[in-house]
């Protein structure tokens, strides 16, 4: 009899045929699957979900034998490892296969904003510049300051494409890190002020939210741009609209947001503003390689293993 298993949201349909083939999958996300997983709240034993989306705490308390939250993603935030933890249930996670595919788009959020692309598109598409109109102009690359928020696996990732575009680079880690050529700042205010474009790739936890504050937007400045790649939640959106408002900061390029997807309306206003839906790991191939991951942590579970890329220390292997 095959295991059954709760997706929390659809999947590379490749790799759902390839969960259908070894489980019994309930999907909450089609019509009816709610009261699907209702009836079979007490068989289901793991749940599979995205990290922008992870698992509320009813659903925790739904489940009684849940003992693995494979999550489609890196970021921890949605799922409350603390409860996780005391209940005895693994979370997770598809670590190092959408490093290079995020930082691909942060780099490119800085080239768009920095270059204009947002404004350009819209100038042609729209039939102005056959009017007469004239694209505004940009800024080049070389030379800038790159400040990231965060120098992990992506910020690295990050700062090694700056560089090949001349942009020289700082950080703030939460914790020491080796990192030649690059200027360490103390603090995130210290780093907004020694940069022309600030780039978030550090992890949102309860400990980073609205990390980027007012004085830090302050201290990035007239001239600065902010690049968002990492959680909605490291910034403060208030905050950030009035910089946006008011000229503090120059533009912004965000892959991320508050309450996403229904993000704040004001976004929409700023033409100085390139947003995106939260694609940073959305190529085929890294999607596959995500979709992979989670495939081996739910087998490692279910044949009674720790799962490979489980972030929740246990005694024990997963029951």
């Amino acid at each position: 009899m095959k295991h059954e298993i709760l997706l929390v949201e659809p999947m590379l349909a490749e790799i759902e045929a390839r969960l259908d083939a070894e489980y019994k999958v309930v999907r909450l996300f089609e019509p009816g699957g709610a009261e699907a997983a209702e009836v079979a709240v007490a068989r289901i034993r793991a749940v599979v979900t995205g990290g922008g989306t992870g698992l509320s705490a009813e659903w925790f308390d739904k489940l009684p034998e849940l003992g693995l939250v494979a999550i489609n993603g890196v970021g921890t935030d949605k799922v409350d490892l603390d409860l996780a933890r005391r209940r005895g249930i693994h979370v997770s996670t598809t670590p190092g296969v959408l490093t290079d595919d995020v930082a691909d788009l942060g780099m490119a959020l800085i080239l768009g904003v920095l270059r204009r692309l947002g404004e350009g598109d819209r100038l042609v598409r729209g039939g102005h510049w056959a009017q007469g109109g004239k694209p505004t102009l940009g800024s080049s690359l070389r030379g800038k300051r790159l400040g990231i928020l965060g120098l992990g696996q992506i910020g690295r990732a990050l700062g090694r494409r700056a560089e090949a575009f001349g942009m020289t680079i700082a950080y703030w880690n939460r914790s020491p890190v080796e990192a030649p050529g690059y200027m360490r700042c103390e603090t995130p205010v210290a780093l907004a002020s020694d940069c022309d474009v600030l780039a978030i790739c550090v992890a949102g936890t309860t400990a980073t939210e609205k990390m980027v504050s007012k004085d830090v937007l302050a201290a990035l400045g007239q001239d600065g741009v902010l690049v968002n790649v990492a959680r909605g939640s490291v910034v403060d959106e208030d905050a950030l609209i009035a910089a946006l408002a008011n000229g503090t900061i120059a533009g912004a390029g965000l892959d991320v947001f508050v309450g996403e997807p229904n993000i704040r309306r004001e976004f929409q206003m700023f033409d100085n503003v390139l947003l995106m839906p939260h694609q940073g790991s959305a190529t085929i191939e890294t999607r596959r390689a995500m979709g992979e991951l989670v495939l081996a942590n739910l087998a490692a579970f279910f044949n009674g293993e720790t799962p490979p890329n489980s972030v929740i220390q246990l005694d024990g292997d997963a029951r």
